[in-house]
């Protein structure tokens, strides 16, 4: 599945781009979020596209797999429909655990549309390689990258994988290249790019539970020990859940430490009574680090662009990353499109330019905000102030949820009449749940 077929006396990138040189257009390594999203953009402009991942899809992602409007906003543009996604599960509703014991609830929007949303990646993610496919990007599975070298001309990738039958390297040649490839990115390390022993701002565990007595709300728990960190029981089909929690690294709770205290957070009022008595895991735990700073990785070189958690654009007040992914992956196919023809490294420049003039002043921002959250007094006050009345119950969910960027006041380029009270995702069509 997703394997090029092998001609006779072609490269291995002439059969998988169809083009006489053998020179794609464009390879994206990583099928993820950010990855899909760049291809569903380049192949509706009419680029040569392939993507490449190690993976066969559907396979598990570790994530939260919360969805924040502006995730949902990018995934409607991306012609996604969610009755694609098995898992699909509509939030209206979000409850916020004070480490005082109290309960601040948040309605989302009651419409039109879609506020807030839960998703497996697994079945996420495969249903976004599906629509890569539909758009024109070939995708080709179980492809690991195992070199690349850029020059002024374009990047040449060596992969396994990519040959039928799987078996042997194959060299294919790319004008440009994107980076989807996560967090610790084969791309960025071929290419000798980026700091070392850099391992993100922040880890996560996740458990998925069956029989559980979550309901259809959205559940952040604010525990003492965990802030700034937090953790989370976000609801799925037929009383399932994603539970799980994450620390900031280098804060009060060694990484190390996390396993033993999943088990005493799950013994906690605040977790054990949504799981209730007949909940049980449905998998394994597992755990992933969250890079989330702006600027600690390259966002591109020369030929070469990053996105998604590989350009370490995850939201640093939340961990949410995948509205992140989707924009970044679209803004580098945008970049790639408006530059066709240009000079090398116009497009990196024009990339760059967009993620910071759309994520910067936001990332400052929530790194602000986490800093306030490390201390109980201070999660305290911002929830009291957010359970004020109506109107700050209302907006601080939209707020938290990506409705409108974080730092929009500051930032009158993306100022528009009724960002504070527009429509929510798929509005036009009915959600599946």
């Amino acid at each position: 599945m997703g394997t090029p077929a092998e001609t006779p006396g072609t490269s291995p990138a002439a059969r998988a781009s169809g083009r006489a040189d053998g020179v794609l257009d464009v390879v994206i390594v990583g099928a993820g979020p950010a990855g899909t999203a760049a291809a569903v953009e380049l192949a509706r402009a009419g680029a040569d596209v392939l993507v490449v991942d190690k993976a066969t899809f559907p396979r598990d992602k570790c994530c939260g797999d919360g969805l924040t409007a502006m995730a949902l906003r990018h995934l409607e543009h991306l012609g996604l429909r969610t009755d694609a996604v098995a898992s699909w599960t509509d939030v209206h509703r979000v409850a916020l655990h004070s480490p005082s014991g109290r309960v601040v609830d948040l309605p989302l929007p009651s419409g039109p549309g879609v506020h807030a949303a839960v998703a497996r990646r697994r079945d996420l993610d495969a249903a976004l390689v599906d629509r890569a496919r539909a758009s024109g990007a070939r995708v080709a599975e179980g492809v690991t990258l195992r070199g690349a070298a850029a020059d002024d001309t374009g990047v040449t990738l060596t992969l396994d994988g990519l040959t039928a039958g799987g078996h042997g390297p194959a060299t294919v040649r790319a004008r440009h290249v994107i980076g989807a490839d996560g967090a610790w990115s084969p791309l960025r390390r071929a290419l000798g790019l980026g700091p070392k022993g850099y391992r993100g701002d922040w880890h996560a565990f996740r458990q998925y539970a069956a029989n559980t007595d979550i309901g259809p709300d959205l559940h952040v728990i604010f525990e003492a020990d965990l802030l700034p960190g937090y953790a989370w029981a976000f609801p799925l089909p037929d009383g399932g859940a994603n539970i799980g929690f994450g620390v900031l690294r280098g804060g009060p709770v060694a990484v190390g430490d996390m396993g033993p205290l999943w088990r005493e957070l799950c013994a906690r009022p605040a977790l054990a009574d949504l799981l209730g008595p007949n909940s049980e895991p449905d998998g394994p735990l597992r755990a992933w680090p969250i890079p989330a700073r702006l600027g600690a990785v390259p966002l591109a070189e020369g030929r070469v662009m990053f996105v998604g958690d590989a350009a370490a654009v995850t939201d640093p007040l939340t961990g949410e990353g995948i509205g992140q992914a989707l924009m970044t992956g679209m803004a580098a196919a945008e970049a790639l499109v408006a530059t066709a023809g240009g000079r090398v490294g116009d497009a990196s420049a024009h990339y760059q330019a967009a993620v910071r003039r759309e994520l910067d002043l936001d990332h400052r921002l929530g790194r602000g905000l986490a800093t306030v959250l490390a201390h109980g007094r201070g999660t305290r006050g911002a929830l009291r102030a957010a359970d004020t009345n109506d109107w700050t119950r209302r907006n601080f969910a939209r707020w938290m949820f990506e409705d409108y960027p974080r730092a929009v006041i500051a930032t009158p380029h993306r100022w528009a009449r009724g960002m504070f009270h527009g429509a929510g995702a798929y509005a036009e069509e009915p959600a599946a749940v």
